[in-house]
């Protein structure tokens, strides 16, 4: 797990938490539970929804760390403006990653099959034990950030920023290294000024 600061915006949105889990056996039961917390009422609800209050992210669809990086940026930045456009920070990381406003979650969030999933937890810096508290939702293996390209699915992320005539990926199209620098450009900058856009 990393874990990034940002002293600048208010105490509540200044800590972040990142992992990367890998091997994940219970994408299916995290999703049902995300489902299930979201219409529960009274102290049962607020219960499950504070223990899954997390981003769940497909690690497939990341390509990097700073393309990562910027999308839980713009979601600080919104919540701290009072400008969300989902119901939740960690919500809202995921409307920052989809190059559309539609089917943010069901596309960037936990599937059943997913395997590879990056979750973040944005809150004050004295949040205890947040390691364990994602190891108590996600059954895999905690890995290293470092490992994100290898797990992107390059085609799928071009399909769905429509990426496959882009001029500069054709002209890259010989070169594996420098085509995956141009995606996660393209990609990252479409994050950095979806809200601009949108």
């Amino acid at each position: 797990m990393q874990t990034f600061r940002y002293p600048h915006f208010p105490p509540e949105l200044s800590t972040v938490h990142v992992a990367l889990f890998n091997t994940v056996t219970n994408s299916a039961d995290i999703r049902s539970r995300i489902i299930r917390a979201s219409q529960l009422q009274g102290p049962d609800g607020d219960t499950e929804r504070n223990a899954l209050n997390f981003a769940f992210i497909d690690a497939r669809l990341i390509c990097s760390l700073l393309h990562l990086q910027t999308a839980i940026y713009q979601a600080v930045l919104a919540h701290a403006q009072r400008s969300l456009r989902t119901k939740t920070v960690h919500s809202e990381i995921l409307w920052a990653l989809n190059p559309t406003n539609n089917a943010s979650i069901r596309r960037y969030g936990v599937s059943d099959t997913a395997t590879s999933l990056i979750v973040v937890r944005i809150s004050s810096p004295d949040l205890p034990d947040v390691q364990q508290l994602m190891t108590s939702v996600v059954s895999g293996t905690l890995s290293s950030l470092n490992q994100l390209p290898e797990i992107t699915d390059w085609g799928t992320v071009k399909k769905y920023h429509k990426l496959n005539d882009e001029p500069a990926l054709k002209a890259a199209a010989k070169n594996v290294t420098q085509e995956r620098i141009v995606v996660n450009e393209i990609v990252t900058s479409t994050v950095a000024m979806k809200s601009v856009s949108s």
